[in-house]
């Protein structure tokens, strides 16, 4: 039987279908993408003013308690930074090879922090390069080198790691040249320092706020290594060691008692602390660090860094006007007596513009009524309010439920909208669960700051994007405000931070977006990360659609 001559034909047009139907379809999935970057009217990425570039979703993720606003400023303008080696992925691991000892600033050039550690941290380096210290002082733009800060896992700015041997601790003391030169030195020199004679322990009793002083048989061994290497583990407290009976006499140490003795003097009220532990460098070092600060801390700006970056991150915090602090502190203090080295307890004086202000609007506490908190510390951020009298008693107890994780956290919320119609949805703490934790919803949320430069230059694109994508029913657009808002699901790492919400997986943490804020990028984001696949709702797609149908089926038709 003879094959048709029209067979070759039909066969070649049986295998060109699937290449057709393969391109009509790439066509309709790049038509939702096409209609975005036509219809975006994005700012290019080389725009004059270069707002694209200003950085990721983390920008202002080091706006602390004290400051809301950056400067213009370039990052170290008119400092002399001789001294200070400026380190990128490609020189970073020859320099620590080459080193002993280094510290090393992740910065970022927008970073008030940064710009304000900028002098002190030059004159620091000057210092060590003059008086030959065996140490460097460098510093990397974080934003230059993310995967760098990545891989040291640096989460804020600035942050400082002291190198010994590539081996990195974080230096968490206060941002000035005298507290890092006493750090290094503390970390470059012997760890212990003798007293041998009565004027010597006279500079220490007088010239020391805390010191630690070990009684012992001699200066060197078994004994003086122990010491020195608890020292080691103890950035702020210097340790002195003595053998000579009537240097004991002037700590409060008998000088008939059993050797070692170890004493950690304060000068406070509560000024003598004798260690009755085993002599041994960790129970030592733990030893300091719960007795070292005085029972009540009263916050500064200088010791700001050192209370919230503190190895006791649970605090309790009292806050209090001046003129009404006298008549609650010392039922504070007495307070805090047994939970010495487990809780901090510290003092706001609420009227005080520098500190009180930021610190109470921080903590969502408004008007002048005495507040007492406990807080988790910056990692966790969860806060409890106590309720009732400030009684002894009361503040006892609740301090111990605080231990013990038996209180209800408490987040702050505006009130809930009456009506929420617009493109953008509002979310608020109390209506975060029904709007962003819906499983059957694509959820991209936006947390920003009314004072943020950086939110406000996105508003406009971020309302464009909600537009482009109205009328999906899977998809929800959202935005709080988080300077008065908070929950457990929406921590901002900064402002403005902008999360994802995949439907059916609400369970898992948000995907950050970190991509130029643009109306297309974000687009890109949510189409890559959407559980339930959408169509835009475009004016014209029926009729394009229809066309675009018309066309295929007229084309296609004549090459048959």
């Amino acid at each position: 039987m003879a094959l048709p001559r029209s067979l070759p034909l039909i066969f070649l047009l049986l295998l060109a279908t699937p290449l057709l139907l393969a391109s009509v379809a790439a066509s309709a999935r790049d038509e939702d993408l096409d209609y975005i970057i036509d219809n975006a009217d994005d700012i290019p990425a080389n725009d004059p003013e270069g707002w694209l570039q200003e950085g990721s979703s983390s920008d202002d993720e080091d706006e602390g308690l004290f400051d809301q606003d950056h400067e213009d400023e370039d990052y170290g303008a008119e400092i002399d930074e001789t001294h200070v080696v400026l380190l990128t992925a490609a020189n970073f691991s020859s320099f620590l090879a080459a080193r002993r000892h280094a510290m090393v600033e992740f910065y970022a050039p927008w970073c008030g922090h940064c710009r304000a550690l900028a002098p002190d941290y030059a004159a620091a380096a000057a210092h060590l390069a003059v008086q030959q210290y065996d140490v460097a002082l460098a510093k990397v733009d974080a934003t230059e080198d993310a995967e760098l800060a990545e891989r040291y896992g640096v989460q804020g700015f600035p942050t400082l790691l002291f190198f010994i041997d590539g081996v990195h601790r974080e230096y968490s003391g206060e941002r000035t040249k005298d507290a890092i030169l006493a750090w290094i030195s503390k970390k470059l020199g012997p760890g212990v320092q003798n007293v041998t004679t009565a004027d010597e322990a006279e500079r220490v009793l007088t010239g020391e706020e805390t010191a630690v002083l070990a009684f012992i048989h001699s200066l060197s061994g078994a004994h003086s290594d122990e010491l020195a290497a608890a020292s080691r583990l103890e950035d702020t407290v210097n340790f002195y060691q003595t053998t000579t009976p009537d240097v004991a006499k002037l700590f409060h140490i008998d000088p008939e008692a059993e050797r070692p003795s170890v004493v950690l003097l304060k000068k406070e009220e509560e000024k003598l602390t004798v260690y009755d532990g085993e002599f041994r460098a960790s129970a030592i070092a733990k030893f300091v660090l719960a007795n070292k600060l005085p029972l009540i801390t009263t916050l500064t700006q200088e010791n700001a860094p050192a209370i919230f970056d503190s190895p006791i991150k649970k605090q309790i915090l009292l806050f209090a006007v001046a003129s009404e602090a006298s008549k609650f502190l010392p039922t504070f203090k007495e307070a805090a007596k047994p939970f010495k080295g487990k809780l901090l307890f510290v003092f706001v004086e609420r009227d005080n513009e520098e500190v009180g202000e930021p610190v109470a609007n921080y903590f969502g506490i408004t008007g002048q009524e005495t507040t007492v908190l406990a807080y988790t510390g910056n990692e966790d951020a969860k806060k409890f309010f106590l309720s009732g009298e400030m009684s002894l008693d009361n503040i006892k107890e609740f301090a111990q439920d605080f231990l013990e994780d038996k209180l209800t956290p408490f987040y702050k919320s505006d009130p809930v909208p009456e009506s929420n119609d617009e493109d953008v949805k509002i979310v608020v703490g109390k209506n975060l669960d029904q709007v962003v934790l819906d499983e059957s919803k694509d959820v991209l949320l936006e947390i920003y700051a009314p004072w943020c430069g950086h939110c406000r230059t996105l508003e406009p694109t971020y309302n464009k994007l909600a537009k482009h994508l109205h009328g999906i029913d899977s998809l929800v657009i959202a935005k709080m405000d988080g300077t008065n808002n908070e929950h457990p699901r929406a921590k901002p790492d900064g402002f403005p931070t902008i999360f994802f919400y995949p439907a059916g997986k609400k369970g898992f943490e948000p995907i950050t977006f970190e991509g130029d804020r643009t109306v297309v990028e974000m687009y890109k984001f949510i189409k890559k990360h959407a559980s339930i696949p959408f169509k835009l709702k475009r004016p014209d797609s029926s009729a394009a659609r229809t066309q675009s149908s018309d066309s295929s089926g007229s084309n296609l038709k004549d090459e048959l």
